[in-house]
């Protein structure tokens, strides 16, 4: 295809694999301990520091991520069933409704819960833009030219329109979902994460090893 470019299938689901790997839901009850005690001005410019942090890094990893595998001496496909794992770790995570270990580690949330951070990190980085986002956007930019990067871009930036749109409206999306609604949007991501994890890995598997196809 001209320059590269995937199939528009291809784009949606790098699309909805990273606004499940992202998953602002989960990140809203966060957001709202986080914020508690602070005026709507200043939720809002951490709101924007958040969402830009998230894309800048996301779009980072898609510039400069294959060319630091090769540095590494990493294959794709090895990195594919890797990224694959992480995703599936992460998706076990949100069945059960939880953070998880892979997005943020017990230290990073007593850090939060404290107010050792302003937000930024660890909500930007690592909950949001972590391991299974930045994997996820190297394996979806490896594959063709400027075209093929320029849609990549696209779709990071209306993943992280959705997020700032949720981060934004995290209070009245609070109160209107509670705890057990955004329990269940985290869960049916979760599920939805799980396959793609799995089906990332069999593609994986499949290049590293010709005859299990």
């Amino acid at each position: 295809m001209l320059d590269g470019l995937l199939p528009a299938s291809g784009y949606a689901r790098f699309l909805v694999t990273l606004a499940a790997v992202l998953d602002p839901f989960l990140a809203v009850p966060i957001f709202l301990a986080v914020t508690a005690s602070r005026g709507d001005a200043e939720r809002m410019r951490l709101v924007n520091v958040i969402t830009v942090t998230v894309f800048a890094v996301l779009a980072g990893s898609a510039l400069f991520g294959e060319q630091l595998l090769l540095l590494v001496g990493a294959s794709l496909p090895a990195f594919r069933v890797g990224g694959g794992l992480v995703l599936l770790l992460m998706a076990l995570a949100m069945l059960n409704a939880q953070a998880g270990a892979v997005r943020q580690t017990q230290d990073e949330a007593r850090a939060l819960q404290s107010g050792e951070h302003a937000g930024v990190v660890p909500l930007a980085v690592p909950l949001l833009a972590g391991p299974g986002a930045i994997s996820t956007t190297v394996l979806a930019a490896q594959a063709g030219g400027a075209a093929h990067f320029a849609a990549i871009l696209g779709c990071i930036t209306a993943v992280c329109a959705l997020t700032w749109l949720t981060l934004r409206l995290a209070h009245p999306i609070g109160a209107r979902l509670g705890t057990t609604g955004l329990n269940i949007a985290t869960r049916l991501l979760g599920l939805l994460l799980a396959a793609l994890a799995i089906q990332t890995m069999a593609e994986g598997l499949r290049q590293l090893f010709p005859g299990l196809a």
